[in-house]
C-alpha cells in the first residue's frame, strides 16, 4: 500500500473538485435558459447564480495564492451563459491543478497573507486554503443539486465516495498545469 503525503492529497481533493464540478455541469447543461437563469429564492436565486458564485470564489482563491488579492468578481461573469460558465471554469481549474502540482508537505504550512474582497487583511495557511475551496465549492453544489431538483431535472452524485469508486486510480484525469 502506498502513503499518501499531505500535497498529494490535496491535489486529490482539488481533482475532485474540478470532477464533482463537471458532474454539476454536465447535469445543468439540460436546462433550458429560463431555468438555468430563474430565481429559485435560494441564496443564490440561480443555478448560473451559483455556478458562477462558486467559480468566482475558486478563481478569487486561486488568484490569491498566485499573489493577487482581487477586489472584486469580473462583472461580465453575472450574464455569462452555461457555455461561457463552463469555459471560464475550465481554466480555472487548470490554474488550480497546476499550482497543486508544484506543492509539496512544506509548502501547505506556508502562510499566505492577502485582502478579502472587503479590502481587509487576511492570513491563512496555503493547505487551508486549498481545503477551504474543496469545502466551499461541495457546499454549494449541494445547494444547485436542490434547485436541480426543484426544476424537475436530474441532479448528479457528486459525493466524495462516488468519486473514488468510479476512479479506480487516484489522479486518472489529471489537467495539464496551466
Amino acid at each position: 500500500m502506498s502513503s499518501m503525503t499531505r500535497a498529494s492529497e490535496v491535489r486529490e481533493l482539488i481533482d475532485y473538485t474540478r470532477w464533482a464540478n463537471e458532474q454539476m455541469l454536465d447535469a445543468t447543461a439540460a436546462l433550458s435558459t429560463n431555468d438555468f437563469v430563474r430565481d429559485l429564492g435560494n441564496s443564490f436565486p440561480s443555478v448560473r447564480d451559483t455556478l458562477v458564485h462558486v467559480m468566482s470564489a475558486e478563481w478569487v482563491w486561486l488568484s490569491r495564492l498566485l499573489g493577487q488579492s482581487p477586489t472584486e468578481m469580473p462583472v461580465a461573469w453575472k450574464s455569462y451563459d452555461h457555455a461561457q460558465v463552463r469555459a471560464g471554469w475550465a481554466d480555472v481549474a487548470r490554474g488550480h491543478a497546476g499550482f497543486v502540482q508544484r506543492l509539496d508537505d512544506a509548502d501547505l504550512e506556508g502562510v499566505l497573507d492577502y485582502r478579502l474582497l472587503s479590502g481587509q487583511p487576511g492570513s491563512s495557511t496555503i493547505g487551508q486554503i486549498l481545503r477551504h475551496v474543496d469545502n466551499h465549492s461541495t457546499y454549494h453544489r449541494g445547494q444547485v443539486a436542490t434547485m436541480l431538483r426543484q426544476l424537475g431535472a436530474k441532479a448528479p452524485t457528486t459525493d466524495l465516495i462516488h468519486y473514488y469508486r468510479t476512479r479506480p486510480t487516484r489522479q486518472k484525469e489529471p489537467l495539464p498545469p496551466a
